[in-house]
């Protein structure tokens, strides 16, 4: 694997300065165009899968805090309140009390349950200067949240299809889990007491947690029991990934809380008429966007997926002579949604631009014959060479490879819905 602080500043995807601060990286454009890939991928995947996109403000009251339990149990990882017109702000260290007031402001029937808001959005810790570090341990990220409020009988279901998406969304990034952790509360901790560091009652921890167990049973997948590791309002699904110094961290999540719509006074009303109280299942299915990255580029070391590659695309001009031509092929490949770049004739040998440009997933060398003829030779990222063709069919060729995976996924989802 690759040093992701190392490769990411040597490609310019990401930097630091001391005037930002210690954990606050900025982004270059190499780096936006990965990240906006990602996004945009996450957001069809979950629109796909029946989430519907909000926004919410990035500050909330200190009271929303207090009710939400982040005040009492969390208050150290967070930022000092700012005092504002006698009110006291504070950044946000979780979204999910956002989400609970944007269901808690309409009514809701049981036909519309389960319902799943999900938000790219940013959130803050106050991390301490040692532990911060890359991209993998910020002070401020924009985290790939959703929070699905469902009845009882639906939270194993929508729990187990979190997983699913998270174990797909890691195939097409081609990185992979390193272990499955149940996170449960200390076994020597009480909870509901005032001193406990967990809220709620022990009934409903041990009846998310066994939800949790039937989920990952379902899933086939291998997991170990982590107590002490538990949110502070529930039990959670971590999903482990190794660094290039085989240090492990958490990159996705599932958890079930009964917590806070007790706490928000959520309800639905139910088929019998009555109201009755949802569940909330938390997750994130690439967790934070820097931290996903950070494991993009320790995994591929520059070589990314097509789709995720901030330059799918170069076109080499052999000489000045195709310059024209090669501005004019870029032209009708950024107008087709690639990201394409030039690489000038003026930069250097052919040899020398094509092996600078070696990390990209397509080339395009253009010479005499190729001009002559209007037609495109590309080769891909593992030296495959193809056949000419012209250049217009070269481009949907490269398109439609391109648009596989979003294909792909859309055959999966609509499976899953089928089944």
């Amino acid at each position: 694997m690759y040093d992701h602080r190392k490769v990411g500043r040597e490609l310019g995807l990401f930097d630091s300065d001391p005037l930002i601060g210690a954990g606050l990286p900025y982004w270059l454009p190499a780096g936006a165009a990965i990240r906006h890939a990602l996004e945009r991928y996450i957001a069809e995947v979950e629109r796909r899968a029946g989430y519907q996109q909000v926004y919410s403000p990035v500050l909330g009251k200190r009271e929303l805090y207090e009710i939400s339990g982040h005040w009492a149990k969390y208050s150290h990882d967070m930022y000092p309140p700012m005092d504002m017109g006698g009110e006291q702000l504070v950044l946000r260290p979780s979204i999910c009390p956002h989400h609970a007031l944007i269901y808690r402001s309409r009514s809701h029937s049981y036909r519309e349950l389960p319902l799943r808001y999900s938000e790219l959005g940013g959130q803050y810790r106050a991390e301490l200067s040692g532990a911060i570090g890359g991209l993998s341990r910020v002070r401020a990220m924009q985290l790939n949240d959703a929070h699905i409020f469902c009845s009882l009988d639906q939270v194993a279901e929508e729990a187990g299809n979190a997983l699913n998406l998270i174990n797909r969304a890691y195939d097409d990034m081609g990185i992979s889990a390193s272990r499955y952790v149940l996170a449960l509360p200390s076994e020597d901790a009480p909870i509901g007491s005032e001193s406990s560091k967990y809220v709620g009652d022990a009934a409903s921890w041990a009846h998310a947690a066994g939800l949790l167990r039937e989920v990952l049973d379902n899933a086939g997948v291998d997991y170990e029991e982590s107590p002490g590791d538990a949110a502070f309002y529930g039990p959670k699904i971590d999903v482990q990934l190794a660094d290039s110094a085989s240090r492990e961290f958490s990159l996705s999540t599932v958890q079930i809380d009964f917590h806070q719509p007790e706490r928000f006074g959520l309800e639905y009303v139910g088929a019998d008429g009555n109201k009755h109280r949802p569940v909330m299942v938390h997750r994130a299915i690439v967790g934070s966007i820097e931290r996903a990255v950070a494991q993009l580029i320790e995994v591929h070391g520059g070589a990314f997926p097509a789709w995720l590659a901030p330059v799918q695309l170069v076109v080499l001009p052999i000489s000045d002579d195709e310059e024209k031509l090669a501005v004019e092929v870029a032209r009708r490949a950024s107008d087709r949604g690639l990201r394409v770049e030039v690489a000038h004739a003026d930069e250097g040998s052919l040899g020398a631009r094509i092996r600078e440009n070696r990390l990209a997933p397509y080339q395009a060398v253009i010479g005499a014959r190729e001009a002559a003829a209007g037609e495109l030779a590309i080769r891909d990222r593992n030296g495959r060479q193809r056949d000419p063709e012209p250049a217009c069919s070269a481009l949907d060729h490269i398109r439609a490879e391109v648009d596989v995976l979003a294909d792909r996924q859309a055959i999966a989802i609509g499976a899953a819905a089928a089944s």
